[in-house]
């Protein structure tokens, strides 16, 4: 039998049933991540690869990526 996977979100997320975030499980030392809007699309990482990812977003050195997609200039 498997067992179920529990996904936790931050803490800086609401609780409520519309709020949409990042969750985070950890299966057999990988990191899975998913949104929460979209449950069945999941993504595997190590924990150093997401720990490059988060200090590199902290930079800013991403920002650039995702201004086209929201409308943001």
């Amino acid at each position: 039998m498997t067992k179920p996977i529990t996904w936790q979100k931050s803490s800086f997320s609401g609780h409520g049933e519309a709020d949409n975030c990042v969750e985070l499980a950890v299966i057999d030392s990988k990191v899975w991540l998913r949104e929460s809007d979209t449950p069945a699309a999941a993504i595997r990482t190590t924990p150093a690869q997401l720990g490059t990812f988060i200090r590199t977003a902290k930079t800013g050195a991403l920002d650039h990526l995702g201004s086209s997609c929201y409308g943001a200039s």
